[in-house]
């Protein structure tokens, strides 16, 4: 056989074995709904990279928000094995244990590019999946919602105490808990009503998530005031989470094609909201709606809130503790570097240079 050359091992029939990997079935629920191409085309292009990546041996169904089950219920589902990954933003399971809303995104936190730069090259998958792991799950970053938005109000911010008593849809998680603090009170609208809740006074102010996906609800011009940027969080962070079984389970092949496959999707993600954002400022510039900021003595108050809320997370939630501090060291990292760049963001996006 050393003489024989190719030609005459595969005349042999004596080729190298090549091992057809079994095909595979998974079930992907989703917390979003399909109409969200943004937010829910994530999750199908990753199960499509998965697909195209294995010929069609690794197939995953992707379920949109509501199919399988509630958007609240895919932790759960996850844990359990009764699927095999979930596709949401971790924020919304904040009353489990606070840190989950770490993965999510928090008030006065890290922007997209900072959130990808701590989960890829610092500690923060590291640290997410060894608290993952206590719900039989691992995670991969499935994308980022960049710009946020504070949302959309009946009356003018001016002073921290016009939150008292207005009734306001926010995402879930710490937001909740610093409005309330600030005197808000959070309401509970599906994200399909928010438009009818607020035109019918139900709410006097609703939160979603940035400009484009404002503009596809048709929130613009329901309510007068619109306030940015969005002291929630610097960008919502989206999530696959897989069942730690069945992540085990797959070949070492299978496995990092999962990991490509999620890092693409994510990378895209965060792509289109960049530019359907842009867009869609400009749409919201040409119907003479105007984006407003928070007084700073407002933004100040939002803050101190906000640490006490992360305070009183430290002392009920180790976990919260141990991972947020190190979200915090990084932070004030790349805080530092974003300094650098300020002088010249100045001039790029003063008025006479735009």
């Amino acid at each position: 056989m050393r003489n024989a050359g190719v030609a005459g091992v595969l005349a042999a029939g004596l080729a190298p074995a090549v091992h057809a990997q079994a095909s595979v079935r998974w079930r992907l629920a989703s917390s979003f709904p399909s109409s969200h191409s943004n937010l829910f085309g994530a999750a199908a292009a990753f199960a499509d990279a998965v697909r195209a990546m294995t010929g069609g041996r690794f197939d995953i169904s992707v379920h949109a928000g509501g199919e399988l089950m509630t958007s609240q219920g895919v932790v759960d589902a996850v844990q359990r094995g009764s699927i095999e990954m979930a596709h949401t933003s971790t924020s919304s399971f904040y009353e489990k244990n606070p840190a989950f809303a770490i993965g999510g995104g928090l008030p006065f936190g890290l922007d997209g590019a900072q959130t990808a730069a701590w989960m890829q090259a610092g500690n923060g998958r590291k640290l997410m999946n060894g608290f993952y792991a206590a719900y039989s799950m691992v995670g991969f970053d499935a994308g980022n919602t960049g710009l946020q938005m504070s949302g959309w109000y009946r009356k003018p911010i001016r002073k921290a105490s016009d939150f008292k008593l207005l009734t306001v849809r926010v995402t879930g998680g710490p937001m909740d808990a610093v409005m309330e603090r600030l005197g808000a009170v959070p309401e509970l609208v599906a994200v399909p009503e928010l438009r009818q809740a607020l035109a019918k006074r139900r709410i006097d102010a609703a939160e979603w998530l940035g400009p484009s996906d404002d503009l596809a609800l048709g929130l613009p011009g329901a309510v007068p005031y619109y306030y940015g940027p969005g002291w929630w969080n610097g960008g919502q962070n989206i999530s696959f989470l897989i069942n730690q079984k069945a992540l085990a389970a797959l070949s070492a092949e299978n496995k990092a094609i999962v990991e490509a496959a999620a890092a693409q999707a994510a990378a895209a993600m965060r792509a289109r909201y960049d530019v359907s954002n842009a867009n869609a400022l400009k749409d919201l510039a040409a119907r003479r709606i105007a984006v407003q900021n928070f007084p700073p003595s407002v933004i100040r108050a939002v803050y101190a809130a906000a640490r006490e809320v992360y305070d009183e997370n430290s002392e009920k939630s180790p976990e919260w503790k141990k991972i947020h501090a190190d979200y915090l060291a990084f932070q004030r990292s790349q805080l530092r570097l974003a300094s650098l760049g300020g002088a010249h963001m100045e001039v790029l996006t003063s008025k006479k240079q735009r």
